[in-house]
């Protein structure tokens, strides 16, 4: 539902917007200026700190895989009853769009092409330089790249669904800066992310519109200029303005999947046409390779044979994917409620790093094939001269080659608008306070000054600029989110404390008091199948008069406690406890459909009926069991039973 006021946030706003504006003017007015101080920052970032970038990532690699692999891999996003709100072929089309798409088309080819006619170390155009440069590709666009956003994504779902923290930048620091995230340290974060986001952004759509230009030009004989530019931007744009408008459901979510699909079949028409053999060959080799070699590549740094190689490569790619992570990783954690750690890292880091190096294989491997056994020295000349050319001058060597290069433009451009419209999504709710629904209006202003901003710093040469100082942020980025790690594991540790002692039998069993009426009772309330007046009733009856007895016991302790009755026929107990985390004991109806043979005495003939539960919900979400016909003394019992190891819990953690 459409949010009618605004919910802006109006120090990140405004001050987000007077730096934008600010930095695009000078990056405009004073170009030559702009680029040299950007330049020796990030010159002097790779020079004194690339031991730093490369051992915060391997840490984020490491952290990731330790903790789907842990206990903590159980822990949900959100509540312990919430559901994943995406199925996984949306999911994964969604965040795969938002991540790495477009450097997917723009990379795919060049990338090994460059590593194989200018490799680090070795004999250019060799076979070991196109195994070296596929090993290359792999650790540059593999685990590392999706870890990062693996790893920012994971802190803020987890403090956003579960601990009911704002779904921004800011949450993350929760466990280092406590209550103090709602104030200028938070504002200033979020600052940041949105700076970050915004130039990343449209930086990329500054460039990326080159290689749109190049694909029309191929294909339609389109000028490659400026005025052409400007009008690709402007279409990219309103498209991206369109799908923003109409929400993540529709707009974000169709061209999402439709980009899937156009990859998926331009895949399959490479690997078909092609060297077919050879690729899947190679795309064994490759896996065995990167990860046999993952951990020494990892701590590389060409110590003691010194190269500008890395800097211009690895450390600008960890820079690039660091100074990202809070965009990609935000909408990630927005597509995300519901799925547990294990579930979510397996799905973000395994599965698009699987079909990116099946993607790399499969374009860079049919590149060097051309190259190294057919003699096609042109496209290693096109790629080292306009890389921008090089997935438009592969495709002309195939069967069919106007329309998979009409596939590919199609892709580039539905990748720009995903990336614009995503973009756009994020920074508004940063702005936001989180909020997911906000007006109209915030979410085209962001959506119209990105847009605004590529134009601008195309128009005026600034992109490189702009482009460098990014990279460059990403060095106190990293320490902040080195910190925020250190923060998450201490908060999941106190979780699945917290979750081990719900399960543990610390006082009588929950139902020793459950034999007042005898066992036919207790069959009874097996096999009924209750409308919701019914539970709601009972819950009125029963479960607020039990809640109400043990709140006013807990009054005369001293003890602040509250009963709260809900809209929807819920109530709910609160104990409070001060600085250290409150107790909540809930009764909810829940909706379920009725068994297959609890219909056959309805009237309903195949008509799918309800039946509701009196399900217990805690801070932690819902238990899973019911409660519908106990008496008040045995959901007292309950209720204590819950309270007794909420006790316990703190008592093991204080």
């Amino acid at each position: 539902m459409e949010a009618s006021t605004s919910s802006l946030n109006r120090p990140v706003f405004f001050t987000s917007a007077a730096l934008i504006l600010a930095l695009v003017l000078y990056s405009v007015l004073f170009q030559e200026q702009a680029q040299s101080q950007f330049a020796l920052l990030q010159g002097w970032i790779l020079d004194k700190a690339s031991w730093f970038y490369v051992l915060t990532v391997a840490l984020i690699l490491i952290c990731c895989v330790y903790l789907a692999v842990s206990r903590y891999g159980d822990l949900k996003l959100g509540p312990d009853h919430s559901q994943p709100e995406y199925r996984n072929a949306t999911w994964f089309a969604m965040l795969f769009s938002a991540g790495m798409g477009i450097g997917l088309m723009f990379f795919g080819v060049a990338e090994p092409l460059m590593h194989f006619t200018a490799p680090p170390v070795g004999e250019a155009g060799t076979v070991q330089a196109a195994r070296e440069a596929m090993k290359l590709t792999f650790f540059h666009w593999g685990l590392h790249a999706w870890a990062i956003y693996a790893i920012v994504a994971l802190i803020l779902a987890f403090f956003c669904f579960r601990h009911n923290l704002p779904l921004t930048l800011r949450s993350a620091l929760y466990p280092l800066i406590g209550d103090r995230i709602h104030g200028p340290i938070g504002h200033a974060v979020d600052i940041f992310a949105i700076l970050g986001t915004v130039f990343g952004v449209a930086t990329s759509l500054g460039y990326g519109v080159l290689q749109i230009n190049s694909g029309f030009a191929h294909l339609f004989g389109l000028p490659v200029n400026t005025t052409v530019q400007v009008a690709l931007i402007t279409g990219i744009c309103l498209l991206a303005t369109l799908s923003v408008a109409s929400g993540l459901n529709k707009g974000i979510r169709i061209l999402s999947e439709l980009n899937l699909t156009l990859a998926v079949l331009l895949l399959l028409f490479v690997l078909a046409l092609g060297p077919t053999v050879f690729l899947f060959k190679t795309f064994v080799q490759n896996s065995g390779a990167y990860l046999s070699e993952i951990v020494s590549k990892t701590f590389n740094l060409y110590a003691y044979e010194p190269t500008d190689w890395i800097g211009g490569w690895t450390l600008l790619y960890w820079g690039w994917w660091l100074s990202w992570s809070p965009f990609v990783g935000l909408f990630i954690a927005r597509i995300s409620r519901g799925r547990t750690i294990r579930e979510f890292i397996s799905g973000v880091l395994f599965v698009p790093a699987g079909f990116t190096l099946l993607w790399m294989t499969v374009f860079g491997d049919s590149a060097i094939h051309m190259v190294l056994n057919e003699g096609l020295q042109s496209l290693a000349h096109t790629v080292n001269v306009d890389s921008s050319l090089a997935l438009f001058a592969f495709l002309e060597q195939f069967p069919f080659s106007t329309l998979l290069s009409l596939i590919a433009v199609a892709m580039v451009v539905v990748f720009f608008v995903t990336s614009a419209d995503s973009g756009a999504l994020v920074v508004d709710m940063l702005a936001s306070g989180g909020q997911a629904h906000t007006p109209l209006w915030q979410r085209l202003f962001w959506s119209i000054l990105i847009g605004v901003v590529a134009i601008a710093l195309l128009l005026a040469d600034g992109l490189k600029a702009l482009q460098t100082a990014t990279i460059a942020s990403a060095l106190p980025f990293s320490i902040v989110l080195l910190a925020s790690m250190w923060g998450l594991l201490r908060a999941l540790r106190l979780d699945a404390t917290k979750r081990g002692i719900r399960f543990q039998a610390l006082a009588s069993p929950r139902h020793s008091s459950r034999q007042h009426g005898g066992w036919e009772r207790r069959l009874r309330n097996l096999v009924m199948f209750p409308r919701r007046a019914h539970v709601t009733r009972f819950i009125s009856e029963v479960v607020q008069p039990a809640c109400q007895s043990v709140a006013d016991e807990l009054r005369k302790q001293g003890i602040s406690t509250g009963v709260i009755n809900g809209d929807d026929g819920r109530v709910r107990l609160v104990v409070a406890h001060g600085n250290e985390a409150d107790f909540s004991y809930e009764v909810r109806p829940r909706a379920f459909v009725q068994p297959s043979f609890a219909l056959r005495d309805t009237d309903d003939g195949n008509e799918e009926r309800k039946y509701f539960r009196a399900e217990v919900h805690l801070r932690e979400g819902g238990q899973d069991y019911d409660v519908m016909g106990w008496g008040r003394d045995e959901v007292i019992g309950d209720i204590l039973d819950q309270y007794e190891k909420h006790m316990h819990y703190l008592h093991m953690v204080r």
